[in-house]
């Protein structure tokens, strides 16, 4: 190879290497707060009061590797179990556009860690905040809430859907309780 060619290589090489973007993985973030204290509604199922005070969210959406982290955590603390993964059993669907108790990442945290009437159990003092916020940030992808580079690519058990990283954005809306027939 001739001199000039393998200055145009080298080049080249070094253009490339900086032209590729790295993820900054950030391994020990805590969710921002805000400093004025505001007030998320909750459904009046909700054990205790009705109000909460509010984080401005995870901030954690977009790392990827918080996403991973949350779905290796709703496997080990047993989440499939009621919610599957992601498509429903026992507890509600985390994959569709019906949210009972809102789609804010503050609103699922708070579900996580107070636990909801008819089978959500408390994890208060069983997962750390960290923890609680990258399950968050992994149950937000599944409904393609959380931005398309972070989230997880498919298990090789969940076949009958398409990826996280292909699912189109869902539209949350207000889940509305089915009225009793008389």
């Amino acid at each position: 190879m001739t001199r000039t060619g393998s200055l145009t290589l080298l080049l080249l090489s070094l253009g490339a290497l900086a032209a590729c973007e790295r993820e900054d993985r950030r391994f020990r973030d805590t969710p921002p707060v805000s400093n004025t204290a505001s007030l998320v509604s909750m459904s009046a199922l909700q054990p205790g009061l009705t109000t909460r005070d509010r984080s401005v969210g995870s901030g954690i959406d977009d790392n990827a590797w918080a996403v991973s982290e949350g779905q290796r955590l709703y496997n080990q603390f047993n989440c499939v179990g009621c919610h599957s993964h992601g498509g429903g059993g026992m507890g509600p669907a985390l994959m569709d556009d019906a949210w009972i108790y809102g789609s804010q990442p503050e609103n699922i945290a708070s579900t996580i860690i107070e636990g909801r009437p008819n089978g959500m159990p408390s994890f208060r003092g069983r997962i750390n905040d960290p923890q609680v916020w990258q399950i968050v940030a992994y149950v937000r992808s599944l409904s393609g809430l959380a931005p398309r580079g972070s989230r997880p690519g498919r298990e090789d058990h969940m076949q009958t859907r398409v990826s996280p990283q292909s699912t189109p954005p869902a539209q949350p809306k207000p889940y509305t309780v089915p009225q009793a027939r008389p």
